[in-house]
C-alpha cells in the first residue's frame, strides 16, 4: 500500500512522533496506521505519544539575529506548565532552535525539524526533551525577518516577541517600536494595510448600531465615518498614541525622525490555542451527585 502524505500526518497528529519517523513506521506496516501506531511505541517513542495529546499552551518565545543586527528569526516553543518554560534544559533547546531557524533559513517548521542539532535532529532532541521533562514539547511556529535598513527586536517576558523592519531612524527608535508593538499589539502598520473586507464589516456593524438614532442620513454617515477613523486608528501601528508618550502617535513620531515602518511580525505564546479550564467545584459536585 502506498504511503501518502495524508497518511503521515495523521500518524503525526495522532502520536507526536517526527515526520520522518512516521513515514518509515508506516513503509515498515504497510500503511497500516494502528500498526506503525504500535511500532512507534514499542521503538521507544511511548512516552512522546502518551504526552502529544495534551496542551501545550506555556512556554517561550526564543529569539536568534544575526551579527550584523540585519536578519532576525523568533520561534515559538511549547510545553505545558510555566514551571517548565523556565527549565533549563527548555530554554536551552529553545534557543538552539532558534539559532537553526536563522542560520538554516528552512522553509517551514518540518524543515526546522529535520535541521541538524548536535549529533542528532532538532525532532530527535524535541523527543529526548520530552523523556527528560515529562511534559508535551511542541515547536509551533516561527517568524523571521531582514531589512536594508534598522531592524528592532524585542523579547518582553520570553512570552511575547516583536519583530520591526524600519526605514530611516536608528536602533533606540527600532526597539521603541518593538516595545510598543509589544504593549498594544496593532493589527496592520496602516490603515492602507487593512483589508476591504474588514473595512467593510466593520463599517456595517457602526452603521447597524446608529441606524435606529432617528438622525438623518448625512449625519449618520459622518457619525459612522468618525467612529471608523477611531476603530482605524486602534487597529494601526501609525494610528496608535505612542507607548512612550501618548501626546504623539507613532505617525508623528516617525515623521519627528524621518523614518518609516516597512512591516512587523509579532508572537504571543499561547495565542490561539485553547486552553484547558479546570472547575474542580464542578468535578466535586459531578462526584457527589453519581453523574
Amino acid at each position: 500500500m502506498a504511503v501518502t502524505a495524508g497518511m503521515v500526518k495523521e500518524l503525526r497528529e495522532r502520536t507526536g512522533a517526527g515526520m520522518m519517523e512516521c513515514k518509515k513506521a508506516l513503509v515498515e506496516t504497510s500503511g497500516d496506521m494502528d500498526s506503525a501506531i504500535e511500532k512507534l511505541r514499542i521503538s521507544g517513542l511511548a512516552q512522546a505519544d502518551k504526552k502529544a495529546g495534551r496542551i501545550a499552551a506555556e512556554g517561550k518565545i526564543a529569539l536568534a539575529a544575526s551579527a550584523n543586527g540585519k536578519q532576525a528569526v523568533l520561534v515559538e516553543i511549547n510545553c505545558e506548565t510555566d514551571f517548565v518554560a523556565k527549565d533549563e534544559n527548555f530554554n536551552t533547546f529553545a534557543d538552539a532552535v532558534a539559532q537553526n531557524a536563522l542560520d538554516a533559513a528552512p522553509a517551514d517548521v518540518d524543515a526546522l525539524m529535520l535541521t541538524r542539532m548536535g549529533d542528532d535532529s532538532v525532532e530527535a532532541a524535541r523527543q529526548a526533551l520530552i523523556s527528560k521533562v515529562g511534559e508535551n514539547i511542541q515547536v509551533r511556529r516561527f517568524v523571521s525577518a531582514s531589512t536594508d535598513g534598522t531592524l528592532g527586536a524585542y523579547i518582553h517576558g520570553g512570552k511575547i516577541g516583536v519583530l520591526v523592519n524600519l526605514e530611516g531612524g536608528n536602533e533606540e527608535l527600532a526597539r521603541d517600536l518593538a516595545m510598543h508593538i509589544a504593549a498594544l499589539n496593532p493589527e496592520f502598520v496602516s490603515a492602507n494595510d487593512v483589508p476591504v473586507d474588514v473595512m467593510k464589516q466593520e463599517k456595517d456593524i457602526l452603521v447597524a448600531q446608529v441606524q435606529d438614532s432617528g438622525k438623518p442620513a448625512e449625519i449618520i454617515e459622518k457619525m459612522v465615518e468618525g467612529r471608523l477613523r477611531k476603530h482605524l486608528a486602534g487597529i494601526t501601528l501609525l494610528g496608535q498614541p505612542f507607548v512612550k508618550d501618548s501626546d504623539v502617535t507613532v505617525e508623528q513620531l516617525l515623521k519627528q525622525q524621518g523614518a518609516s515602518v516597512n512591516g512587523f511580525e509579532r508572537i504571543a505564546v499561547g495565542e490561539g490555542i485553547e486552553k484547558k479550564q479546570e472547575n474542580f467545584a464542578d468535578e466535586v459536585m459531578q462526584q457527589v451527585s453519581g453523574g
